[in-house]
């Protein structure tokens, strides 16, 4: 069996989907404070419950027959880890030692870590690699990068394996269009593009028109969530199917294309049928003007490599928003 912390989530439920599509058994934690029971594939077994919790988490260990964990539960907005560092160091950090610990406990080996491509902080250059030198800017970013550390010193001193995977723009929904982005607050740029093209926003803000690129706009790393789900599931035959050798790797998981801002709305626009209004504000602190992935790592090791364009992540997001105008409260 294998647990999922924040199986609830946007990226958690699909890959939790995907476990179940090739026959695995999932168990589902989550405390469904960001989460969706409702995204939770069926087929899994959902608990309800805080990966902080040390008694939820000795239950089920007890209970379960655990293979390996992989860990999506954290707290990931960038704005309100500056405004709320405590909640982000408490979240992402004390709770996921505490499950790192019960795992210790328990003889149970095997960890995928959702990390994020904010180790990087600001780089000073286009294309990132995982030898980058790492400086985050932010708490978000900084409490990834601390277990980043903690994981490599467990599997110096225990036999422990782990596989970190740094995200970059997530985007996208399932292909059925069962399931698909739903936060409160919205921060990404695709769904709140669409958002707007639904008419529930007055414009779509562009924050700095000044960059140096070819229309002044940001450029960033877009990857299909099922793409990033498949990276995952990936990672996990790597650890189970090695369980001899001592796994510690960290890799990037983007899409190696570049797309900016005023590109990206212009791409949703073409899939809406719709026309933008745009308000342009000024720059956000610690944007830098590119952020795109060499995920040559994990290609080379691991042999994967994303399936979905820029255009098909829109087309499932436009198509889920569509048949969930309101998310999954209707």
């Amino acid at each position: 069996m294998i647990l999922v912390t924040g199986g609830a989530g946007y990226i958690g439920s699909h890959v939790v989907r995907e476990l179940a599509d090739i026959g695995y058994s999932v168990l589902v934690l989550d405390n469904l404070s960001t989460g969706h029971l409702e995204a939770v594939d069926k087929r899994a077994t959902f608990i309800m419950g805080d990966v902080g919790d040390s008694n939820v988490l000795e239950s089920l260990f007890q209970s379960y027959s655990i293979q390996a964990v992989m860990h999506f539960a954290a707290s990931c907005l960038v704005g309100e880890s500056v405004e709320k560092p405590l909640k982000y160091y408490q979240n992402n950090v004390v709770n996921t030692i505490q499950l790192l610990n019960k795992m210790l406990e328990h003889n149970i080996k095997n960890f995928i870590f959702s990390s994020t491509c904010a180790t990087y902080g600001v780089p000073n250059q286009v294309v990132i690699d995982e030898q980058l030198p790492l400086n985050p800017i932010n708490p978000y970013g900084k409490s990834k990068l601390m277990i980043e550390t903690v994981l490599n010193s467990i599997s110096e001193s225990h036999d422990f394996r782990y596989i970190a995977l740094r995200y970059f723009n997530v985007a996208g929904a399932h292909i059925s269009g069962e399931i698909g982005e739903d936060h409160d607050p919205e921060t990404h740029l695709i769904p709140n593009i669409l958002r707007h093209l639904q008419g529930k926003s007055s414009y779509i803000e562009i924050f700095g028109k000044d960059y140096q690129t070819p229309d002044g706009t940001c450029i960033r790393d877009y990857i299909h969530v099922m793409d990033l789900s498949s990276g995952h599931i990936q990672a996990l035959q790597y650890l189970l199917q090695n369980p001899r050798r001592k796994i510690a790797e960290i890799f990037n998981l983007g899409n190696e294309r570049g797309v900016s801002v005023l590109e990206m709305i212009h791409l949703c626009e073409q899939v809406a049928g719709a026309k933008a209004r745009i308000k342009i504000q000024p720059r956000r602190k610690g944007d830098p003007p590119h952020l795109v992935a060499s995920s040559q790592k994990i290609k080379s090791l691991l042999g994967w490599a994303p399936k979905y364009d820029i255009k098909i992540s829109i087309e499932t997001a436009w198509n889920w928003f569509k048949k969930h105008p309101n998310g999954y409260k209707q």
